[in-house]
């Protein structure tokens, strides 16, 4: 797997537009025809890298952190909704229960690792005790410390063990955060992001980026770096990290198996039903 490093990545340029996430730009920027032009080879890349995981029996994990509203389930839908779902996971975990709280910090979150041929997307992962439990004070600053102690040993455990695992925090200003929380303030459709932590967290932007600094500081490492990827515009954001993801893997091009499609021995049937049921339809 490649390294990453510690730097922003696709950065924006003047004029660019910023994703409403919802297929739309507040001004003239990537149009979302250009956005889909552009997705398409790299649909095709994330395939084959599925495959190549089945053949290898390798296992990746993707580690996708960042501020709320920044991206984060946008972008590992963009990854998730084109691969088979028995091998591409999504992991987003609620808090944890009272038998969880008397764990070993890890343990829920290994469980969740991925087997052979298999991908977790974690939306959000064991780096909530370096950023909202911290802030918010549902650890100690003692169970902080020891958290950011013991992480870089747990991951060079997993990936000596043969887990690809890359790691992305997704980066987004506070006036981009701020029209984005409003969005969903405003939006029927949105307002189930919206919590109470959220109206907390819009007070320590500051806080959480010193617990981000702190975070990195203590987990960018050679076996499992971070990499930065600028969530501003959330278009070209997704763009960029699929495009350094595919750069970690070995580009390996692997044909799709050859499936024998023989025509039907008969003309097609039509549904039929004995039960007294009949199937809706539109009016």
């Amino acid at each position: 797997m490649g390294k990453g490093d510690k730097a922003g990545e696709g950065k924006k340029t003047k004029g660019e537009g910023r994703d409403k996430g919802d297929g739309s730009s507040r001004d003239e920027g990537l149009s979302k025809k250009d956005y889909a032009d552009l997705m398409e080879p790299l649909e095709l890349q994330l395939n084959n890298l599925a495959r190549w995981l089945l053949h290898s029996g390798k296992r990746l994990a993707v580690v996708v952190e960042g501020r709320d509203t920044a991206g984060k389930g946008g972008v590992i839908a963009a990854i998730a909704d084109t691969l088979n779902p028995r091998l591409c996971r999504v992991v987003a975990l609620p808090k944890p229960s009272e038998r969880e709280r008397t764990q070993w910090y890890f343990q829920r979150y290994v469980q969740h690792l991925p087997a052979a041929g298999e991908i977790v997307l974690f939306d959000r992962s064991w780096y909530n005790r370096a950023g909202v439990e911290r802030v918010m004070g549902y650890c100690s600053e003692a169970e902080a410390q020891t958290f950011l102690k013991q992480t870089p040993t747990f991951e060079k455990l997993l990936v000596d063990d043969g887990l690809l695992l890359c790691k992305y925090w997704l980066t987004v200003d506070q006036a981009e955060q701020e029209e984005r929380f409003a969005e969903r303030l405003q939006d029927p459709l949105k307002r189930w992001k919206l919590s109470p932590i959220d109206l907390q967290a819009r007070a320590k932007y500051a806080e959480y980026g010193a617990a981000r600094e702190a975070m990195l500081e203590a987990t960018h490492s050679k076996h499992a770096p971070w990499t930065l990827v600028d969530f501003n515009d959330q278009r070209r954001g997704r763009l960029t990290l699929i495009r350094h993801l595919l750069q970690q893997i070995p580009d390996v091009p692997l044909a799709p198996e050859a499936i024998d499609w023989p025509p039907l021995a008969q003309a097609p049937l039509k549904e039929t039903f004995t039960a007294g049921l009949k199937p809706i339809a539109e009016a």
